[in-house]
């Protein structure tokens, strides 16, 4: 493996895509005196979408095939997980770059329309994720950040007396209520099949192969109920006086939450869609896509006007929305993955249970997540901090994560086995012998899904939960609710495989999303960790939650992901606010983002590569880089807040003169403190002349030549504006 060993470093998307430009050349200059070899592979969503019609190399397909095998040494950037207008945006930026893409085809008739839809349909949403994660995940916060929340504490707002803030959910009628779940004896390969009440076959999906020992589930979401659930929640929020808002995941979930989106866009504009909803169908608007989308549309109607005064009026006369920009009239409801759940109820339960109305001004806030099966584990955590108090980072104790993701584990709502129902009839999942496995009877509509979790990925999820609280000395909780159908179906598997290791000594434990929520805040609440154990949606959820609460975000985790062939996957934290930083850098030449995951991944990656290689100084290249970046957090050079402080260059800057202070001192290898050693001093003498070239260009529009698909050349020229520091690590 020696020969072959390599560090694929992705280039993604929005904020960590600019970020790379700047941070990727100190890397490559790095690793290259330690002889380590860093190559690069674009991931992007329109890099992806190129690949799909021939336009690019298929990446995406290239790495997921190398994280099969023990050579996988990976870092993982967030990416865009694209909603349809998303999609539709980075398509038109492609278009009018050159590109040869076509138009994305709403409503396919012909084979070709089919075909390029079906294209489509694999780059959007979570298409990322599923492929590259071939192991499970064990995301926490490195004990440097703790430290540093803990002697730098962030605020959480408490609750004002008598805050009306609650979390509305279904609790019926909805995916958890209908979920139903079955282990398979033996590999079979299945059928999804809609019966309908006219008599007619129409088969949703066949050929899905299965293996022995998986879980399949399925459930539905009764349309019906979720409507009626909707104008309660309106007419509840209205009497309150409180925000409307509603949290989902149209990204992971990209078939069924942005279905669930379009249903409260038109619950909330009722009559508007009443009374236009045909011609906004016939011009291809859909509220599936949001209010910003039909707004953007409405020109080409001649009632477009017309139109948008109905919607101008509605938005005046009924409940309060909470907005997600006031000052450019972006409401909650504009832009299905605007608002993304793992990322918004934190942020809400953060700001003391307030988001934000149309006047800039906070307030109350009705949170609407539909789907109950998570929906407990904020309204517990809105609870908890009502009656106890905002969490205190400089005291409270840390939730890291063990996730159930591996091999596409639990992609609810997501890929290819999420439907809209044309027809009232029964829903079936067939063996190939004809054995029906599960069926729901099901109304026009309706929402149905189904999703597969195998068996060695939750094999392998129990063997980390199990290492990680034996190496940590931590409580472990399994995030399982008995009575829910799949749930029930995993705890006998966690039953079963627990046994397989040694558990003596350790607190480990099954309890409810609920229950698990309250018993981790009370121990947090003593100063004392607890891991959380959960499935894949939990994992995204939580590895937000409780990050955000303790260290202030979720973009300073370490996340490392063992693959189960041996390889390693390092990923870099969370991307949600990655649009509004790449929005700032345009106007002000100013990049907030900060790249302190990057920093966390790379040491684990480097340590791997030298067991890879068998190159102990890469080994030297990780160890210093762990102790750079503890200089890094005691010295505060994450970007600052405003302009005219450091932003995300300046912080590259400092974590490459504390990188090469610590290659030049060590005494490990020689070789690499006598070649770090002039850098180091170059570096230092010239910190204030560097500093002032990085300062000197904020507060002017940068132009990085695209927003989905950057001018390489632009936007390495905005992103390494020091010439100083750029001649030096040439210098190298």
């Amino acid at each position: 493996m020696a020969g072959n060993a390599r560090i694929i470093y992705t280039h993604t998307d929005e904020a960590p895509l600019l970020a790379t430009y700047s941070f990727l050349p100190i890397v490559q200059a790095y690793a290259a005196k330690a002889g380590v070899d860093v190559e690069t592979r674009d991931i992007s969503v329109a890099a992806r979408i190129l690949a799909q019609f021939g336009l690019a190399d298929d990446a995406l397909t290239e790495l997921g095939e190398l994280a099969k095998t023990p050579a996988a040494n990976i870092i993982k950037l967030p990416n865009i997980s694209a909603s349809i207008p998303q999609l539709k945006a980075a398509i038109k930026e492609l278009q009018a770059q050159g590109h040869a893409v076509p138009d994305y085809p709403d409503d396919p008739k012909t084979d070709g329309e089919r075909e390029v839809r079906a294209k489509f349909d694999k780059v959007k949403g979570s298409a990322v994720n599923p492929v590259l994660r071939e192991g499970n995940s064990d995301r926490r916060a490195p004990q440097s950040v703790k430290n540093y929340a803990k002697a730098h504490p962030h605020r959480n707002k408490p609750f004002p007396g008598g805050s009306k803030t609650a979390v509305a959910t279904m609790g019926d009628h909805d995916f958890r209520a209908n979920e139903k779940s079955v282990t398979l004896a033996s590999d079979d390969t299945l059928s999804i099949v809609l019966e309908t009440a006219a008599g007619q076959t129409i088969t949703l999906k066949e050929g899905l192969e299965v293996l022995a020992g998986e879980i399949v589930d399925a459930t539905k979401m009764d349309v019906a109920n979720l409507q009626a659930f909707l104008r309660n929640a309106l007419a509840k929020a209205e009497a309150e006086d409180v925000l409307f808002s509603v949290h989902l995941k149209a990204t992971m979930m990209k078939v069924s939450d942005p279905i669930i989106f379009g249903h409260v866009v038109k619950a909330y504009f009722a009559d508007v869609f009443d009374k236009y909803g045909q011609d906004l169908a016939a011009a291809g608007l859909s509220a599936n896509d949001g209010l910003g989308a039909i707004l953007a549309g409405l020109d080409k109607l001649a009632n477009g006007a017309e139109i948008r005064a109905a919607f101008d009026a509605a938005l005046a006369s009924g409940p309060r929305l909470s907005y997600v920009n006031s000052d450019k009239g972006i409401t909650n409801l504009h832009v299905p993955s605007d608002v993304i759940v793992d990322a918004s109820m934190p942020a809400l339960i953060r700001n003391g249970g307030k988001l934000w109305g149309v006047d800039g001004g906070e307030d109350d806030t009705l949170a609407v997540i539909p789907d109950s099966s998570y929906a407990g584990v904020y309204q517990t955590v809105i609870e908890d901090t009502i009656e106890h108090g905002p969490l205190d980072p400089a005291t409270i104790g840390t939730v890291p994560n063990v996730g159930l993701m591996a091999q596409a584990a639990e992609e609810y709502g997501s890929h290819d086995k999420t439907f809209e129902i044309p027809a009232a009839g029964t829903v079936r999942v067939v063996g190939a012998g004809g054995d029906v496995l599960i069926e729901h009877d099901v109304e026009g509509g309706d929402i149905w899904r189904a999703c597969q979790t195998k068996d060695i990925p939750v094999r392998d999820w129990v063997k980390l939960a199990v290492n990680r609280a034996r190496a940590s000395q931590t409580p472990a909780i399994f995030w399982l609710d008995e009575s829910r159908a799949h749930d029930a179906e995993l705890i006998k598997k966690v039953a079963s495989y627990l046994p397989e290791h040694d558990t003596d000594g350790l607190d480990i434990k099954i309890l409810s999303p609920t229950l698990a929520t309250a018993y981790s805040l009370e121990r947090m609440r003593r100063g004392e960790d607890t891991i959380s154990v959960t499935g894949n949606v939990l994992r995204d959820y939580n590895t937000d939650l409780f990050p955000i609460l303790e260290v202030g975000t979720s973009a300073k985790m370490l996340s490392i992901v063992p693959l189960i062939a041996g390889g390693g996957l390092f990923e870099t934290g969370a991307g949600g606010s990655a649009p509004k930083h790449v929005q700032q850098l345009v106007e002000e030449n100013y990049l907030r983002w900060d790249s302190l995951g990057e920093f966390f991944a790379l040491a684990p990656s480097l340590e791997l590569y030298a067991e890879q290689a068998g190159a102990p100084a890469a080994r030297v290249l990780a160890a210093t880089l762990d102790r750079a970046t503890g200089t890094f957090l005691e010295n505060d050079r994450s970007p600052g807040r405003k302009l005219g402080t450091i932003d995300n260059r300046g912080s590259h800057f400092y974590l490459a003169l504390y990188w090469a202070e610590e290659l030049a001192k060590q005494e490990d290898d020689t070789t690499l403190a006598a070649a770090f050693a002039p850098l180091a001093k170059e570096l230092r003498e010239k910190e204030q002349r560097i500093v002032d070239e990085l300062l000197a260009v904020q507060g002017q529009p940068a132009d990085i030549g695209g927003y989905y698909f950057p001018d390489a050349e632009k936007a390495s020229a905005v992103m390494r504006p020091s010439t100083t520091l750029n001649e030096a690590l040439a210098s190298l």
